[in-house]
């Protein structure tokens, strides 16, 4: 079987690269990179050498190497050559990022190379990876909730940091606002930023106040919004489906469609005039 690698730069997220390979015959020789390396196994187990230890890399872990870090990588005879692997290489500045919002103060990097056995963090790594490799629907407010939500809990389970307790949700005032700006820009694209920025939050304290007020992520809760307002659009306006999917801030139609089946168990041609599921 030939050895198949991809490297995918994530539209905006500077900093953040995926790779997804395949490998039979390939071994990856002590090395380092210059950004910070997380590597998860999909398929077969992979050996890896770092400070002195030899660790076997296989489903359900993750392997953390921070920039600098001397490692290498090969196949393992005994459960078969053949691996398949995800990797996310993310900038030190875009990791300091990261620790800013979820952490707090500075940002200090105190990451030291690991192997975290962690199904349940694997798993959610392992989708975020996927949805962003192969989904263009995928939105930035879907893609900024799921990276820290992921990095909040690779921090704390590596122990390399501790995220800021956020408690309480958010003021009558602040969830006021949120609603108003939402309302009055729903044909425009809205940020997790942007709301954030209503609020005097960043966008991780957001996050956790926001999912305590409502129960949902705001993501979740405005895709609801949006179709809620496509619901008395196709009933009294006389759009058609694709003008209402942008009026609402769909800009892709079958992404509305799909939304739509989800949410109402029926097309949106079903809330027309005349129209049948």
């Amino acid at each position: 079987m030939k050895d198949v690698v991809r490297y995918h730069p994530v539209p905006g997220m500077p900093g953040m690269v995926l790779g997804q390979a395949r490998i039979t015959e390939f071994q990856f020789d002590r090395h380092y990179h210059v950004d910070y390396h997380i590597g998860l196994v999909t398929q077969g187990v992979q050996r890896q050498s770092f400070r002195g230890r030899s660790v076997l890399l296989g489903p359900g872990a993750v392997a953390l190497m921070p920039p600098g870090e001397i490692h290498d990588g090969a196949g393992v005879s005994d459960y078969g050559l053949s691996h398949t692997l995800q990797t996310f290489r993310i900038a030190p500045e875009l990791m300091r990022r990261f620790l800013r919002e979820v952490v707090g103060g500075a940002g200090e990097e105190r990451f030291l190379a690991t192997l975290i056995e962690d199904a349940g963090l694997a798993q959610r790594l392992m989708a975020l990876h996927g949805a962003w490799m192969s989904d263009a629907s995928v939105t930035p407010m879907a893609r900024d909730e799921a990276s820290l939500a992921v990095m909040a809990a690779l921090f704390a389970r590596s122990g390399a940091a501790v995220p800021r307790a956020v408690k309480g949700g958010l003021s009558a005032e602040h969830r006021r606002r949120v609603l108003d700006y939402c309302q009055e820009r729903l044909s425009e694209k809205i940020g997790l930023q942007d709301l954030a920025a209503l609020c005097g939050l960043s966008r991780f304290q957001f996050l956790r106040r926001f999912a305590h007020s409502f129960g949902l992520t705001p993501h979740a809760w405005l895709v609801r919004l949006r179709l809620e307002r496509a619901c008395a659009a196709l009933a009294v306006s006389g759009l058609s489906v694709a003008q209402v999917a942008a009026e609402v801030g769909f800009y892709d139609q079958s992404h509305f469609n799909r939304a739509f089946r989800v949410a109402y168990g029926a097309p949106p041609s079903a809330y027309q005039p005349g129209g049948a599921a």
